[in-house]
């Protein structure tokens, strides 16, 4: 689905914001896209999106150059970034207007979701709070039903009952021909839906691992004498949560906060740790 080659990126006169940075990223899964503030997340969603043109280094979507800007790429991604202006135009209207640019749109989908979030056709956008203006943008981006789908942010600006919805209706659009990747400081919102994280840290991909292998090699739980010796990463600010070797210990959930400052912290040690299982599953 997406597959970028050394790709390097600054703003003028800025410092480097990702450098040197290859990654590749399959249809089927929805990604979780994790780092620090200033990272570099969502530029390189907007590069994703060839809104943004790479300074060195190549970003291939649907296995062609997205900077180029083709109509037959184009119209199969679809971003919502985390700030945003739509149109003062009523539901309707902006679903008339802007659908036609996406040809396996589904105005059936999206009505069915704008009633989802209790919003009407006839409501202008313009008098819409930024939570409703969002739950418009991210019924749009789904019914638009594009095989990339880029969310910045999406749940920002959404109460606890729309953030189960968000999480039930993007459940539901996932299938093996669509790629979802979510940017997110708010990843207790999300780590029922994410399969899949990768870290930015320093202009370049830090942790990139399924949540399947993570949980099947991983352990996370609070340190106990007796599991000292699996221990990979302990933090005292998680109440004594570590990670450790999981070996013969039963499946845990996986805690992605954890998992997010062991990679931070320890980043050799909890990549070593990942590496290394998957060569003795395989011996």
């Amino acid at each position: 689905m997406i597959h970028i080659n050394n790709l390097r990126f600054h703003y003028p006169n800025g410092k480097s914001i990702l450098n040197d940075m290859s990654l590749e990223l399959s249809s089927g899964s929805i990604y979780g896209l994790f780092g620090r503030n200033g990272e570099g997340k969502s530029t390189l969603m907007k590069l994703m999106a060839g809104l943004l043109f790479p300074k060195a280094g190549d970003c291939f979507v649907l296995e062609e150059d997205v900077s180029k800007r083709s109509a037959n790429v184009l119209q199969d991604i679809f971003i919502i970034p985390e700030d945003f202006e739509l149109s003062a135009l009523k539901i309707a209207t902006y679903e008339k207007v802007n659908s036609a640019f996406y040809p396996k749109f589904s105005r059936e989908l999206f009505y069915e979701l704008i009633n989802e979030f209790k919003l009407l056709p006839t409501e202008n956008i313009a008098n819409l709070s930024f939570g409703q203006k969002k739950k418009v943008f991210i019924a749009f981006g789904i019914a638009a039903n594009t095989k990339l789908l880029l969310m910045d942010e999406p749940t920002n600006g959404l109460d606890i009952p729309s953030k189960s919805q968000f999480r039930k209706i993007l459940a539901s659009t996932i299938n093996e021909e669509k790629c979802i990747i979510i940017s997110t400081h708010q990843v207790r919102d999300l780590h029922s839906l994410i399969d899949h994280v990768v870290i930015l840290d320093q202009t370049k991909v830090l942790f990139n691992q399924s949540l399947a292998k993570v949980s099947k090699y991983l352990w996370f739980g609070k340190t106990s004498q007796d599991i000292e010796d699996t221990l990979i990463y302990s933090d005292v600010t998680f109440g004594g949560k570590a990670i450790h070797h999981r070996k013969d210990k039963n499946e845990t959930e996986v805690d992605l906060e954890l998992l997010f400052n062991a990679a931070l912290s320890e980043t050799e040690k909890i990549n070593n740790a990942l590496k290394n299982s998957y060569r003795e599953a395989i011996i």
